[in-house]
């Protein structure tokens, strides 16, 4: 089945395809064309997953779903939250977004957060939500090379001695709040197609 994911981010696209398998062929909104900048302005992640595929399916026709996702530190009273992204700046800077991060916490001992997604996915111009989340804690400094965004400074509960960015693809997916999103979107998919 071919499927639009309504985003630019290429580590979300591999994810997705990972995540989905091999019965579906993920395709971006750049595949089709289409270099827009979406305008995110909802206050909840489930708004804004909407808005995209919303967006994404007007100016296609297709099918699609997209997905907001942030990371919300209790300490920061659940920030940077739906704000991720551009938590330090306008654009998507995860260097700056990181350091930022690291210094409100500074040497805060409290340190519980956790990662949430929704994915809204639109078949038929009806949408279909479906929600993931991970939960652990944030590094004091950065470990590993792996993943995108936040990754290298969030240590998931599932894995206490390593941050998201030192596990393999594989164990993240496993785990990860997008993956478990689309793994409940794969199973909706599946069943519906029977």
């Amino acid at each position: 089945m071919k499927i639009v994911f309504a985003t630019a981010n290429k580590g979300k696209i591999r994810e997705a395809s990972e995540i989905l398998g091999p019965g579906f062929e993920v395709v971006s909104p750049a595949d089709l064309g289409i270099f827009d900048d979406i305008e995110e302005t909802g206050s909840t992640f489930r708004e804004n997953s909407l808005i995209k595929a919303e967006y994404i399916s007007r100016k296609t026709g297709l099918d699609c779903f997209a997905d907001d996702s942030g990371l919300c530190v209790d300490a920061l009273g659940g920030a940077p939250g739906v704000h991720s992204a551009r938590y330090a700046t306008d654009g998507h800077d995860f260097e700056a977004n990181i350091a930022k991060l690291l210094a409100e916490l500074g040497d805060n001992q409290q340190r519980k957060a956790r990662f949430r997604c929704v994915v809204t996915l639109l078949v038929a111009g009806v949408p279909h939500f479906f929600e993931g989340t991970c939960e652990g804690s944030i590094a004091f400094s950065k470990a590993g090379c792996g993943g995108f965004g936040y990754d290298p400074v969030f240590i998931p509960d599932a894995w206490p001695d390593r941050t998201l960015a030192e596990l393999s693809p594989d164990d993240k997916n496993a785990i990860s709040h997008r993956g478990q999103a689309l793994r409940l979107m794969s199973a909706w998919l599946s069943d519906k197609s029977r």
